[in-house]
């Protein structure tokens, strides 16, 4: 990605948020956005203007209230603007006033209960984040027509429903939570499985390490909450050792522990003691507590893969998913032997076409010197396109077999 379209893709939650927050509309919103960034590539012909999200923010609302003027007149109606609305010339004035920073407000919208659960989080990461729709159904391994019309339906729900956009009274945050911590625990997921934060979804890596930590001050008495906020910072905290001199993603295993961020080790091991003296443990204690053990090894020297295993076997109970059974065989693998793993693997179903899935079976086959399965789950994985860190190292483990 050049730096025009890093700067557009790094622009884009918090300008999405506040157009969403001012003109009351989701699709006006994207709709508006996606117009100033094709101006944007005109406008910016040498380089970004000091702060593009500001030029971004004037361009796109200037487009959406010109927009609404033709539609009212080619309807004869008179423009109600969902705000004393702001003429082309005083949008220009909001150059010198700070862009309102609306992510959290707007990822509480598109959590309304009145949506469908399924529906909740998927919205919030394509309008929000900013997620392609091909990518978001990878995410939630489903079809991508059928995610185009889940989100579809949630749109139009919202704007039926006549949802204010602002966030509900505390009395109303427990209902939406859950949607909320899913949404920025699958964010997240996008910026960690490309270690070397090039592709798209990296930006999620210190937004959502921000945004848990603002909620983890909002809520301090929410045990899932402190939860994600732990577990982001244990799985960041790895960050600086995840990739090798070549630029080729490192597993855990790999790494070297000594470049290990100890501040938010630290930080998340205070949040994770915070919620465990709440005692009401959930799926994302479960997983920062995994995440613990990795980094434990910056003490220890090893790594504990039967307790990791022992706790991928509680996580499995609590929140059953194809993605915590695959990482369960990979534990197994490493606690058990390669044929351990692989019999844990053979058990899981319907994620062939998972990256992590193809990742995982060819390590482990490789481990127990099935040389040929090794060699056709490598190219498996190798053709599902992975980001050019993991690219990198699926590419040399593949060339090690022959």
């Amino acid at each position: 990605m050049d730096r025009f379209g890093a700067a557009i893709a790094d622009a884009r939650p918090r300008v999405v948020a506040a157009l969403a927050a001012r003109l009351r509309d989701l699709d006006t919103a994207e709709d508006a956005f996606a117009d100033a960034s094709a101006a944007a590539l005109v406008a910016w012909p040498n380089q970004p203007p000091r702060d593009p999200a500001a030029w971004l923010w004037r361009a796109a609302l200037r487009r959406a209230i010109d927009a609404r003027r033709r539609a009212a007149v080619r309807d004869r109606a008179v423009l109600d603007a969902p705000e004393p609305g702001p003429t082309p010339e005083e949008a220009l004035l909001a150059a010198e006033i700070p862009i309102p920073d609306d992510r959290l407000r707007l990822i509480f919208v598109c959590c309304h209960p009145a949506l469908a659960p399924d529906s909740r989080a998927a919205l919030t990461l394509k309008v929000v984040c900013g997620l392609s729709t091909e990518r978001l159904a990878r995410a939630f391994f489903t079809a991508e027509p059928a995610m185009l019309q889940r989100i579809t339906r949630a749109k139009r729900k919202i704007a039926a429903a006549g949802v204010p956009f602002e966030v509900p009274g505390r009395e109303a945050w427990p209902e939406r939570l859950d949607a909320v911590l899913t949404t920025l625990e699958i964010a997240y997921a996008q910026a960690y499985e490309d270690a070397a934060l090039a592709a798209e979804g990296a930006i999620f890596a210190t937004e959502v390490l921000r945004l848990s930590g603002l909620l983890a001050e909002l809520m301090p008495e929410e045990p899932e909450v402190l939860g994600l906020a732990a577990l982001v910072r244990f799985a960041e905290a790895r960050r600086p050792a995840r990739l090798d001199d070549g630029g080729a993603m490192l597993p855990p295993p790999e790494q070297d522990a000594g470049q290990w961020n100890r501040r938010l080790i630290a930080e998340g091991a205070a949040l994770l003691g915070r919620a465990a003296r709440l005692a009401a443990s959930g799926p994302r204690q479960i997983l920062a507590t995994i995440h613990a053990t990795h980094c434990a090894r910056a003490e220890t020297g090893a790594t504990d893969w039967a307790t990791i295993a022992a706790l991928y076997d509680i996580l499995r109970e609590l929140r059953p998913h194809a993605a915590t059974e695959v990482n369960r065989a990979v534990a197994i693998g490493e606690a058990a032997g390669a044929e351990a793993g692989l019999a844990a693997l053979d058990a899981v179903r319907g994620v062939e076409g998972w990256l992590p899935y193809q990742a995982a079976r060819a390590a482990l086959s490789a481990r127990a010197g099935r040389r040929a399965e090794a060699r056709a789950a490598y190219d498996a994985a190798l053709a599902l396109g992975p980001a050019l860190a993991e690219r990198l190292y699926l590419e040399a483990r593949r060339r090690e077999l022959g």
